[in-house]
């Protein structure tokens, strides 16, 4: 059984379904959760919900989009937990949006919330992380294919993949860096998808049926864990081999 007992995960984007997975199951491995997110009230009350004595578990708002916020919420955890010992950045934003449509306004901003966050906050977890630490940076088999009315999410995703690699190499050998590509993971992002072409996509899965979010946590949880202490630059893929199947 992975232990996290005496670690500490910071989180964005930390009330989606897969986030909150990610942080019930780091929360019952023992570890201290900082959880952050655009709703302020929501993952403030989704930390209460799992520490209600607020010994273990902060709630904090960030703007991905915001350097000053990963800044600020980055002092928040160095303050009342010290170093960090994992980080997952999870915060995402994902509408559908034809290329021809598309304005400026609408590529920038799924840029900076799927890219530039992912950057803002490893940046600022970088002068706190303890020695062997890790980082997993939530990507998207969009990242790797491209996606029909996602353009703007894919191509960040896709840097994603390629920012973490390069983080890997300048954090080596002291901090792993390691990314996470879901495919279809059961929850609210994925319904519009499935009500369009769910039976057609399930029989594209070799293992027929949608991920849980519950699988993604267990798969971010073992690369941050001792159990994946020689892998770094990687992407691990859960698709239930959707992407090789497509």
């Amino acid at each position: 059984m992975l232990d996290f007992n005496g670690k500490t995960l910071f989180l964005t984007g930390a009330n989606g379904s897969i986030s909150r997975a990610i942080a019930r199951l780091f929360f019952d491995l023992g570890a201290s959760c900082v959880l952050t997110d655009l709703d302020e009230a929501g993952v403030q009350s989704f930390a209460r919900e799992l520490d209600p004595a607020g010994r273990r578990a902060v709630g904090l708002r960030q703007d991905a989009a915001s350097s000053s916020d990963a800044d600020g919420a980055l002092a928040v955890a160095r303050d009342k937990f010290g170093t960090i010992d994992c980080v997952v950045t999870s915060a995402g934003l994902y509408r559908d949006q034809m290329v021809h449509d598309m304005t400026d306004e609408q590529w920038r901003q799924s840029i900076d919330v799927n890219l530039s966050g992912v950057f803002y906050t490893c940046r600022a977890a970088i002068p706190l992380l303890a020695d062997g630490a890790a980082i997993v940076n939530i990507a998207s088999m969009a990242g790797h294919k491209g996606s029909y009315m996602h353009s703007h999410y894919a191509a960040a995703k896709g840097a994603v993949l390629t920012f973490s690699r390069s983080l890997a190499l300048e954090l080596a050998p002291r901090v792993r860096v390691n990314a996470v590509s879901p495919g279809l993971i059961e929850g609210p992002m994925v319904q519009p998808l499935l009500r369009a072409r769910g039976p057609a996509l399930i029989e594209q899965t070799p293992l027929k049926r949608l991920g849980t979010p519950e699988e993604v946590a267990r798969t971010v949880a073992f690369l941050c864990s001792d159990w994946a202490s020689f892998i770094t630059g990687e992407t691990v893929h859960v698709n239930g081999g959707l992407y090789i199947g497509s």
